[in-house]
């Protein structure tokens, strides 16, 4: 039997603006080499919207999926 091994969530990302654009590689200083081919990314009427590649997800500032708002 494998042992139960914990996983961290995918990173949330507060943004201000219903576009957004990942490339998995934002945060890493050599650069988008280590990332994913850059995609843009449209956050509907949930208030939120997750990256394909990398499970990023970014929620809209004062949206309904907000919950530092609430």
């Amino acid at each position: 039997m494998r042992p139960f091994v914990m996983t961290t969530p995918p990173e949330t990302i507060r943004v201000a603006t219903s576009r957004v654009v990942c490339d998995g590689a934002s945060d890493i200083p050599t650069g988008a080499a280590l990332g994913h081919p850059r995609v843009f990314l449209e956050i509907d009427e949930t208030g939120f919207v997750d990256c394909g590649y990398c499970d990023r997800r970014f929620v809209l500032t004062g949206g309904p999926a907000d919950q530092a708002a609430a």
